[in-house]
């Protein structure tokens, strides 16, 4: 029949044990004990001959602390006194009956740890005490209790290899360099960054006030936000429109009612609530008059926008695609996904305006405004509204048909 006993019960098998070994090697005395150390020394240099003709079937396996313990004491005893020979382990009794042993230095971490349980637990079973053991690596002491005598020992020790390992120390332990914070470099390089892009604003406005107000009539920037529908509410139907002019005046501005039921309005991000797209609501607008406006105001004009395929989807209308500048497909503003470059990708409006204006929109826990979302469209496109024209001019008006007219002229 099995009999199983609980962690206390076991805990107190082994403390009288212990109690009991430690009387008989009392009653032994200090003969005994010297009897026992020889024995010890005698089958550790039978170990440390076995070991150094190693089987072929204990090559490449782990030794275990026993076996490491046995090596050390063997080539400790070979090489005597001398710095050469004792870099293994040396157990040592002086008159106070402590006990100093040096670890192995090519032992791992784990290794040496399970190394030095092993060699307390000998000592224990010797009649030594814990407070009484000294592990030294190299020019290390490493004491159970942390005293400072161990570390005076260390300092006075003659062997030059320890004085060599203490000048290393010095070297590493050396006041490391200040270095500035990141997020103070990260804030600098945020405002330098800002005031870049404000002198390019500045510069921008400076432009525009040169260019004819009959051209200045050309652009038109709208925005819209929507609210969910359907059962997931992945499905988007418009709930406000916005339409500004190249000054940034407003031209339209109105929620939208919206005829089936909402799932979610969305008022974190959109800022449509739910009396605003009401029935009751007079000012709100139906979506076939909003669409009529926005149509009549589009017409021959140029569309500017941020991401505008979701703005037409909402309004249900198309725009020539040669008539729109959308700031989310232009080039300059987009960015390469990978490393070494690849597809590019368009970027967030509220990116582009801090970069480019140097202003903060959509700020987080704050609602949108397709307002101020189509004036930072615009404000965007008059930074680049030159270049942009200018390679449009280059693309089209015929200029790929005559590049290729004049590549059939050079073959014929």
């Amino acid at each position: 029949m099995a009999v199983f006993l609980t962690k206390n019960a076991k805990a107190e098998m082994r403390r009288r044990r212990r109690k009991k070994e430690m009387a008989e090697t009392a009653k032994n005395g200090v003969n005994g004990h010297d009897e026992d150390e020889a024995k010890t020394t005698q089958q550790s240099h039978a170990n440390a001959v076995d070991s150094r003709q190693p089987s072929s079937s204990s090559l490449g396996k782990k030794r275990s602390a026993d076996q490491i313990s046995s090596n050390g004491q063997c080539n400790q005893d070979e090489g005597g006194d001398s710095h050469n020979g004792g870099s293994n382990k040396v157990a040592k009794l002086d008159k106070h009956r402590s006990l100093m042993i040096i670890v192995p230095s090519e032992l791992t971490s784990k290794e040496s740890k399970k190394f030095r349980k092993d060699e307390r637990r000998k000592a224990r079973a010797q009649g030594i005490s814990d407070d009484k053991i000294t592990f030294v690596s190299k020019n290390r002491s490493i004491n159970a209790n942390n005293n400072s005598d161990t570390r005076k020992t260390n300092k006075n020790s003659t062997d030059p290899e320890n004085e060599e390992h203490t000048e290393n120390n010095n070297n590493i332990n050396k006041p490391k360099k200040s270095f500035p914070r990141i997020n103070d470099l990260l804030n600098q390089h945020a405002q330098q960054q800002q005031q870049l892009q404000l002198r390019k604003h500045r510069l921008s406005n400076s432009t525009s006030s040169n260019i004819p107000s009959a051209l200045k009539q050309k652009y038109i920037a709208i925005d819209c936000e929507m609210v969910g529908i359907g059962p997931t509410s992945t499905k988007s139907a418009l709930a406000r429109a916005s339409a500004v002019d190249y000054d940034g005046n407003i031209l339209l501005d109105t929620f939208v009612r919206v005829p089936e039921r909402v799932t979610d309005f969305r008022t974190s991000v959109s800022g449509v609530r739910p009396k605003d797209i009401s029935v009751k609501n007079v000012n709100a607008m139906d979506p076939e008059e909003v669409r009529n406006k926005i149509g009549k105001l589009l017409l021959g004009k140029i569309l500017v926008g941020h991401a505008l395929k979701n703005d037409l989807d909402a309004l249900m209308i198309t725009h020539p695609r040669g008539d729109m500048r959308d700031t989310a497909r232009y080039k300059p503003f987009m960015r390469a996904t990978g490393r070494s470059g690849g597809k590019l990708r368009p970027r967030k409006l509220r990116d582009l305006v801090w970069e480019e204006l140097g202003k903060r929109i959509q700020v987080e826990g704050e609602s949108h405004s397709s307002v101020d979302d189509a004036r930072a469209s615009m404000e965007l496109f008059r930074c680049v509204r030159e270049r942009w024209e200018k390679e449009l001019e280059g693309k089209g008006g015929g200029g790929r048909r005559r590049k290729t007219a004049k590549k059939k002229e050079s073959i014929k």
